[in-house]
């Protein structure tokens, strides 16, 4: 005998409900997914002393059955220092953007070293402390090309000092823009860091963001803008390498 009774159509899923039949959605190439997301990956500079500390556990390890718990932390911690996270640049022209992660030491008009080849006359410098709690690399400022690497030999006077722009060991970059201004960033060591690891040359294009050095623990990035730049930062500011918006960059008319 034929049934009147029409079919029941099933509701429709919740939003965000998972699908009958899937189980509980989750899969090893998913879960490995979300811990590469999670996780930032590590610059290549930072290798050596993290296959050191590890290679330095193991060694300790062996020799007195101990230690295991503590070697894997400072692995990790290691590890973790010389994470290289992703950036998004924001969708702007005609500014620089902070070249560091940290915290705004100083904002002020001072004469550039002499390894940029700026004009000799006083310019906008924004000052940026790295702790060691900070992401290490270094991030280009604008869209353009590099001009000069220098590299200068000094001392390790605490970073957070003034005359650690002058007295620490450091490195000079000198990057031209799209249209034409000159924005140095010199990577400063500070009274733990004794490697300054720099990627760039003369003569390479480069994009905003994109990074390109690496100073291993506590240091300071010196970014000197051109003449007539409106600085955005204030002193106390924490900056985001490739995201924070440094200065407006003045007018090439």
């Amino acid at each position: 005998m034929h049934d009147p009774t029409p079919p029941v159509e099933p509701a429709p899923a919740a939003p965000g409900a998972v699908p009958r039949g899937s189980g509980t959605g989750l899969s090893l190439p998913h879960v490995a997914g979300l811990i590469r997301a999670a996780v930032p990956p590590m610059h290549p500079g930072g290798r050596p002393l993290v296959a050191a500390v590890a290679g330095a556990a193991a060694a300790l390890r062996l020799a007195t059955g101990r230690g295991a718990v503590t070697g894997l932390l400072a692995t990790a911690a290691t590890a973790l220092f010389f994470r290289n996270p992703r950036r998004v640049r924001p969708p702007l022209t005609g500014v620089a953007l902070a070249a560091a992660d940290g915290t705004v030491a100083t904002v002020s008009d001072v004469l550039p070293p002499a390894e940029l080849d700026l004009p000799r006359e006083p310019a906008p410098r924004v000052s940026v402390f790295l702790s060691v709690l900070d992401v290490h690399v270094q991030r280009v400022p604008v869209d353009g090309h590099v001009v000069d690497v220098a590299y200068r030999p000094g001392t390790f006077l605490s970073a957070d000092l003034d005359k650690a722009s002058e007295d620490n060991e450091r490195n000079a970059v000198l990057f031209e823009a799209t249209d034409g201004s000159r924005i140095g960033v010199v990577q400063i060591a500070g009274l733990l860091a004794r490697r300054i690891v720099c990627d760039v040359a003369p003569g390479d294009e480069v994009a905003a963001g994109e990074t390109f050095g690496l100073i291993r623990f506590g240091s300071r990035v010196d970014v000197y803008l051109p003449r007539g730049s409106r600085v955005t930062v204030a002193p106390g500011q924490r900056t985001i390498g490739g995201e924070t918006v440094l200065a407006e960059l003045p007018r090439s008319d």
